[in-house]
């Protein structure tokens, strides 16, 4: 009988170092603020012009009861002439406010 020659195994490999990138969006339907258009990721454009440590509500996200999201600083400047929601016109209610991961206090 022949013998067959089997092949050795691969050699194994290491891993030295690993970079682990992660992204992350908040659970709703846009991922974009539609009063200043920037991504509901990042701070309101509004603060990333003039970025101020006494107003940093550019780096919050409110949440309203009709399921529409705005960068804090935004929807504020919108209520001092309009108490609606800019995308649907009913009133706005604050269902919670959160801040943006990633830019938190003292950032």
């Amino acid at each position: 009988q022949e013998k067959l020659k089997v092949a050795a195994p691969a050699p194994r490999f290491e891993i030295k170092k690993w970079n682990a990138v992660a992204m992350w969006s908040w659970d709703i339907c846009a991922d974009t603020c539609a009063i200043c258009r920037n991504s509901l990721n990042e701070p309101s454009i509004e603060y990333q012009a003039n970025p101020s440590p006494t107003n940093d509500n550019g780096l919050s996200i409110a949440f309203g009861n009709c399921g529409h999201v705005f960068h804090l600083d935004c929807i504020q400047r919108w209520l001092r002439t309009r108490s609606v929601c800019p995308l649907c016109n009913k009133e706005w209610d604050f269902a919670k406010i959160e801040r943006i991961p990633g830019y938190g206090l003292g950032m």
